[in-house]
């Protein structure tokens, strides 16, 4: 049978051509967000390799202090029935308040060191926290409903925080009044949820009381500070170069480069919004997943709030492989634009089982971009996987479209957009705009090369 006898079939029309393709890229959803789970389950497991490597050297640390509680006895009374009749009483209770210092000033040395398990790195710092505190008791005790003579000063104590005991390397050295307070672990502020250490310092109630402190500290990737009271000075040096500062204060002018920082924090106590004595503690800071300790959220100030410096790594790995999946769908569409317009425009035929190929190759991209990242880093691991499918999909595209030419125009598109995506990446402050920028010029080089086609029209046939 010569070919002029063989059946015919008349070809899809170009609008339908183009729902199909949709068709075919949407089907890619569940790839992509399978991709975009195991994004997820890579992250949780180098969270657990971390906190592995930390266990028994201490997590992210959080220190406060000092505060002094000193306990004053009060008369309560209190009305109740009892047999239908109203019985009143008179109650002799023992309650707290808490004085923070006047002015205090801290300086903290951080030492860094990276630890590794398997391809997971985490950073462990050695600290040595060093500071000085200033109290007065409050003039103003009958304004808070305190009785001078109910204070017992005896029983007074100083309180220090540290969020993980675990990594403290020598007890408290504290003196007062320039005389050393022997300290017990335990019995710290609330702000620290009761961790760190205390004493019971002798002190009349007159006058200043002045408190000095030193201590050696383990921790991982964070150093926090609740500071409280008057003012607070606070005074961090490191040789790490990549630090992170976050919570509720910033320092002023910090100073970076490739041999360390030093960072420099003054809080005044209207900042704080706190009262140098009150009748409870500071309850501890927020704290959320990006460990931004400290966003007040108490409007009468109860909450403690926190500066942070973070030791991380230059590049969050999983976050940017997390975002440029989001932009998955753009690398696919531009991808499957390009072929439909060879197949419309240039009369070249792609077949859906060469779309869906084509699809899996994109979005096995983003996988080698997994896989290698944990490996080499983000940078390597994006030009190695980009080179990869660019070179996949050019040499598979010159066998659909039958021309090399045309697949290298789809090569050199992949390219750009690759390239793209990696400026888009890096720019997160300019990655809407350009994002926008570039579906506005594909839809217009759309528009532009489909202006003369009849997207209702029937095709030529096609031989079955």
């Amino acid at each position: 049978m010569s070919d002029s006898e063989l059946p015919h079939r008349p070809a899809r029309s170009p609008g339908m051509k183009l729902l199909f393709v949709l068709l075919v890229a949407g089907s890619l959803v569940v790839p992509l967000l399978m991709v975009y789970g195991l994004v997820w389950d890579r992250q949780d497991q180098s969270q657990t390799a971390r906190a592995t490597i930390t266990r028994g050297w201490g997590g992210p640390q959080l220190v406060t202090g000092p505060v002094l509680v000193v306990p004053y006895e009060q008369d309560v009374t209190t009305t109740t029935t009892e047999n239908g009749k109203q019985v009143t009483r008179t109650d002799r209770v023992t309650r707290q308040f808490f004085v923070s210092p006047v002015d205090q000033k801290v300086t903290s040395t951080i030492d860094p060191e990276v630890k590794t398990k398997s391809i997971y790195a985490s950073v462990l710092y050695d600290a040595t926290i060093k500071g000085s505190a200033r109290f007065a008791m409050p003039d103003n005790l009958a304004r808070i409903g305190i009785a001078p003579d109910d204070l017992k000063l005896d029983r007074m104590e100083l309180r220090f925080g540290v969020s993980d005991p675990r990594g403290l390397q020598s007890g408290g050295n504290v003196t007062v009044g320039g005389q050393p307070l022997a300290t017990m672990p335990g019995g710290g502020p609330e702000a620290t949820r009761g961790a760190g250490f205390h004493g019971f310092p002798e002190w009349d109630g007159t006058g200043m009381l002045d408190v000095a402190w030193g201590y050696e500290l383990r921790g991982s990737e964070t150093l926090s500070l609740v500071p409280r009271g008057g003012n607070t000075e606070w005074s961090v040096t490191s040789p790490w170069p990549h630090p992170s500062f976050s919570g509720s204060f910033l320092p002023g002018d910090p100073a970076i480069s490739d041999d360390g920082f030093s960072a420099s924090y003054a809080i005044p106590d209207l900042a704080l919004g706190q009262s140098l004595a009150s009748h409870e503690d500071l309850s501890p800071p927020n704290i959320d997943g990006t460990r931004e300790y400290g966003i007040a959220s108490s409007p009468d100030g109860s909450q403690a709030m926190a500066a942070s410096i973070g030791l991380i790594e230059p590049v969050d790995l999983y976050s940017r492989i997390d975002r440029s999946v989001k932009y998955g769908f753009l690398i696919i569409g531009f991808t499957f634009l390009t072929f439909l317009m060879f197949d419309i425009v240039a009369g070249v035929p792609v077949a859906a089982a060469e779309y869906l190929l084509t699809g899996a190759g994109l979005v096995l991209f983003f996988v080698l971009l997994l896989a290698f990242s944990e490996v080499t880093g983000f940078a390597i691991a994006y030009l190695v996987a980009s080179a990869a499918i660019v070179g996949l999909i050019t040499a598979y595209g010159a066998a659909v479209l039958r021309s090399w030419k045309r697949a290298r125009i789809v090569g050199a598109l992949l390219a750009a957009l690759y390239a793209a995506l990696y400026v888009l990446l890096s720019l997160e402050a300019w990655s809407l705009i350009i994002g926008s920028l570039l579906l506005f010029a594909a839809l217009a080089g759309v528009m532009y090369g489909t202006r003369k086609v009849d997207w209702s029209a029937m095709g030529r046939p096609v031989i079955d």
